[in-house]
């Protein structure tokens, strides 16, 4: 996979004070990313195979959507999500980007045309996040922290934002549980950092039980 910065570089950023974290914290970390991936695929196994077959009757295309992200030191990956937009997506977005409701380079809108019936219902509820589960399993991405940027977002961070790449990207983090698209792009990054500065494993399992409270019936879901 490309990275989007040099390693040296993003080293330099990591020796900072302010982001030092101990061996013991990502050690624990990691276990319980593997421990609650496994079991979470396995809890949610009868949620995945229904979806599948929704998403299959509801429209034409494939079952997952695989997109490219920048992950931990500009490392760019495939994450996975259950596929919630007619297949020509991202054809439709240059017809669609001036009604952007979303500050920065991200592009949110509500009822966006692109949206298939079952996808609005999968973004509502978080179901189309739930193949991350995968991600997190091959060590990619976490159960929490920054949620990954796509390469074009990333591109366009001022510098000050790409802080939020010193962290391993999660599923979930404090922009999912502050409400999400109802917090501006800058906002959101400044949540990022502020994660990045203060993690710990206390917070962490805090902002997963936290996030579990608002997984299906989010009203920031979009």
């Amino acid at each position: 996979m490309q990275n989007l910065n040099t390693t040296e570089s993003f080293s330099m950023l990591a020796s900072r004070e302010e982001y030092k974290k101990s061996k013991v914290y990502f050690f624990v970390k990691r276990i319980i990313d593997i421990l609650g991936s496994l079991v979470g695929l396995i809890i949610v196994s009868p949620i995945l195979l229904i979806t599948a077959i929704a998403i299959k009757l509801d429209s034409k295309g494939p079952i997952f959507f695989a997109q490219e992200r920048v992950g931990q030191y500009g490392k760019v990956f495939k994450m996975y999500k259950f596929r919630s937009m007619v297949i020509n997506a991202e054809e439709l977005l240059d017809k669609l980007k001036e009604k952007n409701e979303m500050s920065g380079p991200m592009f949110k809108m509500t009822d966006d045309p692109r949206i298939t019936k079952v996808g609005k219902f999968i973004r509502k509820t978080s179901i189309d996040e739930l193949p991350q589960l995968m991600n997190v399993l091959k060590g990619e991405m976490s159960l929490v922290g920054p949620r990954p940027n796509l390469p074009k977002e990333v591109g366009n961070f001022e510098p000050w934002m790409r802080d939020k790449l010193i962290a391993k990207p999660g599923l979930t983090c404090f922009w999912q549980v502050m409400g999400r698209n109802s917090i501006d792009f800058e906002d959101w990054m400044k949540l990022d950092i502020k994660y990045v500065k203060e993690r710990n494993t206390g917070l962490d399992i805090i902002l997963i039980f936290r996030t579990v409270k608002v997984l299906f019936g989010d009203e920031n879901a979009k």
